[in-house]
């Protein structure tokens, strides 16, 4: 054997060392839960052979309570770079199978090393969290590790997409960087998030819950929001990242990707023309709707489970991304509440600073009314609608179905708050308010005098529904663009955006807003 060889073969064997992460048994017991390996998460999202791990023999430098005797593979998290779907991605993996995948000085200095990377090069990051925590044997190091990663996720933010996965346990300090990042996946049964868990709970409240009640994937997409993506298991979340990054553009300083279509963009839906009740207290589908007009019926939608109110998604119209955001008159009448108004504004805000088209479309007779709304900070959530519309630049197209009253008009990106381009189907209703609530505000007294009270307020309300609840004094002003055939939306909107992809708007110099969160 010579020297070469000899080097060769040590080469291979520390791969081989590495690779292994942390033993067959682990790996049996990781894959017996129903869970992917590190690596083989990476596999599934990343090109065939495209993948290109860095770092792999970094090692910590902890020598307190027997970790100078403890070799850790790939010190518990896989990182590197490839394509995914022919597109440059930058992602890390932590490796359950090696010390639980605990956060130590130098797995820490591994993620930040992908990040930072990834911001020179102006590309995703994919983070597969799987996690107990901080590593405990390397106390300050540990934490002041976490800070490094935080601060480079607030840096990152707004310039290069951050998708984070959840695949196992993330608990304490370690959920905060995925939730300071844009998208959080989840898997059902398998993976939770909390800040303490159950066992501190119960020592503490007396409070005894188990880790799917307290932080697993439903809990977080039905209760908190902290979940966007709630997945069946590791493969379907892979895949739901995959579609997401197909929307999003590699950085701030490109436009999302243009994925051709057969779909016709003058492609006509006659079914729209009947979709909206004849009585205007009843519901429809929003979503059907706007299936029925984005390229080939297809969407992707976040946070599904949370405030479905409101209905957040991405599409294409004419092979373009477009962020969608729709009232739902099925779930609380289309209201805004406290975590419509979140769930909106980070979408929104997202959308503008990825340079992707917005757009809403209005049914909403109002914000929630309720103490418990008004306890819980409505005018404050609230707020922040108009704000992020208001702040946004990216092109805004409304159209408005039906009812569109008061507060809850403006906010759903009015022409006043920089709608672009708004249209409005026939049987839209544009007023402070619906006929109901008004007459008795407007005739108090006489409704009191008539001989025949009802028959007066019928009187009144359909005098009010044919003087406002229409879209044409809406349009007299200009605040209407255009109001369209139901059947012609598909056409009206894609030509809209065609038109407004030159679109070029700023706002005034500063180092940042004071957003009301």
């Amino acid at each position: 054997m010579g020297y070469v060889s000899d080097r060769l073969d040590d080469l291979n064997q520390r791969k081989e060392k590495e690779l292994a992460m942390g033993g067959p048994d682990r790996i049996k017991k990781h894959h017996d839960s129903g869970k992917l390996t590190a690596r083989e998460r990476l596999e599934l999202l990343f090109d065939p052979g495209s993948f290109r791990e860095t770092d792999m023999f970094v090692r910590h430098r902890a020598t307190l309570f027997g970790m100078d005797k403890t070799f850790v593979p790939g010190e518990g998290v896989v990182t590197g770079h490839g394509t995914v779907n022919g597109r440059k991605v930058c992602a890390y993996s932590q490796d359950f199978t090696a010390t639980g995948g605990t956060l130590g000085e130098m797995h820490a200095k591994k993620i930040c090393k992908v990040m930072d990377l990834a911001m020179k090069i102006g590309c995703p990051l994919v983070g597969f969290n799987d996690s107990g925590g901080a590593r405990i044997q390397e106390g300050v190091d540990a934490l002041s590790g976490y800070g490094d990663i935080f601060f480079r996720n607030a840096c990152a933010s707004g310039v290069i997409p951050q998708i984070s996965a959840i695949m196992g346990p993330s608990a304490g300090g370690a959920v905060y960087s995925p939730a300071m990042t844009d998208w959080i996946f989840m898997v059902k049964k398998t993976s939770y998030m909390f800040i303490t868990g159950p066992a501190v709970i119960k020592e503490v409240t007396g409070e005894e819950i188990t880790q799917e009640e307290l932080g697993g994937a439903m809990t977080h997409s039905t209760k908190s929001g902290v979940c966007n993506f709630a997945c069946d298991s590791d493969a379907e979340a892979i895949e739901q990242i995959k579609a997401l990054l197909s929307y999003l553009p590699d950085n701030n300083m490109d436009d999302p990707p243009f994925i051709p279509t057969n779909d016709d963009p003058n492609r006509t839906v006659a079914e729209l023309d009947t979709i909206i009740p004849d009585i205007a207290m009843q519901v429809y589908d929003m979503r059907k709707i706007i299936e029925a007009i984005v390229d080939d019926g297809v969407i992707l939608e976040p946070h599904y489970y949370f405030a479905k109110n409101l209905i957040t998604c991405f599409a294409r119209f004419d092979g373009r991304s477009v962020g969608i955001i729709a009232n739902q008159p099925m779930f609380l009448a289309g209201c805004l509440d406290v975590d419509a108004s979140d769930k909106l504004t980070r979408f929104v805000r997202f959308c503008d600073a990825f340079n992707i088209p917005m757009l809403t479309i209005a049914d909403v007779p109002g914000y929630l009314p309720g103490t418990d709304q008004e306890w819980s900070g409505i005018i404050r959530h609230g707020a922040k609608i108009l704000w992020c519309y208001s702040e946004a630049t990216v092109p805004k197209v409304t159209l408005i179905t039906r009812k569109d009253y008061g507060g809850s008009y403006l906010a759903m990106c009015s022409k006043a708050l920089g709608a672009d381009m708004t249209f409005a189907w026939p049987t839209a209703e544009i007023a402070v308010m619906g006929a109901q609530g008004a007459i008795p505000i407007l005739y108090g007294k006489d409704l009191k005098k008539a001989e025949n009270p009802q028959a007066f307020k019928k009187e009144k309300i359909s005098e009010y529904q044919e003087a406002l609840c229409n879209p044409y004094i809406a349009a007299s002003r200009g605040l209407v663009d255009e109001v369209i055939q139901p059947k012609d939306t598909r056409t009206a909107i894609i030509n809209a955006f065609d038109t407004l992809s030159t679109k070029r708007e700023v706002r005034p110099p500063k180092k940042h807003g004071n957003i009301p969160v």
